[in-house]
């Protein structure tokens, strides 16, 4: 069946739907966006990826579209256009497409911003065999630039990171930079030794995951500790558990590092109770 997608106000069939060859996004990378979960039919977090979309665009200098005030209805109707009960909405909002190629940004005034949205149908999501087996990861050179935490459309790199594993036989790559883990491809990544959940502190060297918000606050509501510090391969490959988070994957354990396993080889008892605690507060709270 043909998705209905979004793009500057209007819903389509994916097949008819077009951006122009001028775009900021297809010539500069010049755009931003965002994955809300569904499960459920219900939407996950919410107001977290809308807060930090608009984050994103102040950073850049860049226009909110007009529908940006409608932005949870257009969520809402695309998912039930779409059948869509788990899975995701991808949304991405770039500078426009002035009508032609130029290093200096487009006058607002005259250019305004592009707006798409389209959905991803994920049956099981949120029951993933993969989370009670664990994933493999290797270590690589953090060469990214050096705004990680704003969610720019530039995932060359990590895309690459993630055929890096791929080619190693692993799942994911973890990015190293000045001897400490930044964090995934496409995720924040934590460490648990002898109780205590470790985690790089925010900054503009990582993205602020809003999964990586919510799971450190039920953390802390469980009684759990956290230490938000960078961390090295070395100790992550000695710690008793390892996992990372993201919205498509909730909270995901990692069970071998560069070659190394981690604790007992299997997810452990933390990665897997915060797992439980988030998908079941998430639905409670999806919108």
């Amino acid at each position: 069946m043909t998705r209905t997608v979004y793009v500057n106000g209007e819903y389509l069939p994916e097949t008819e739907a077009k951006v122009s060859i001028f775009d900021r996004a297809f010539l500069m990378a010049d755009g931003v966006y965002e994955v809300t979960s569904v499960l459920g039919g219900k939407l996950i977090d919410f107001d977290g990826h809308l807060a930090r979309l608009e984050r994103s665009l102040t950073e850049l200098d860049m226009p909110k579209p007009k529908a940006f005030d409608e932005l949870l209805d257009i969520h809402r109707k695309l998912v039930e256009l779409n059948g869509i009960d788990e899975g995701m909405v991808y949304l991405q909002v770039t500078r426009g497409a002035p009508g032609d190629r130029d290093f200096a940004f487009p006058d607002p005034e005259t250019c305004e911003a592009t707006l798409v949205l389209f959905t991803q149908n994920k049956p099981g999501l949120a029951e993933n065999p993969v989370a009670k087996t664990g994933i493999k990861v290797i270590s690589i050179e953090d060469i990214r630039w050096g705004r990680r935490d704003i969610k720019t459309v530039q995932l060359l790199y990590p895309s690459m990171g993630k055929m890096m594993a791929k080619k190693a036989g692993c799942d994911d790559a973890w990015l190293v930079e000045d001897g400490f883990v930044t964090e995934g491809t496409s995720n924040n990544a934590y460490i648990v030794k002898d109780g205590t959940i470790i985690t790089r502190n925010l900054g503009t060297d990582i993205l602020h995951g809003i999964t990586r918000a919510a799971v450190l606050r039920f953390a802390r509501e469980a009684q759990m500790k956290v230490e938000e510090r960078p961390f090295t391969i070395a100790e992550a490959q000695g710690a008793d558990e390892a996992f990372y988070t993201s919205a498509s994957a909730f909270v995901m354990p990692v069970v071998e590092i560069d070659g190394e396993s981690i604790g007992t080889g299997k997810p452990g008892d933390v990665a897997t109770r915060l797992r439980e605690i988030y998908l079941e507060e998430s639905r409670k709270a999806g919108v």
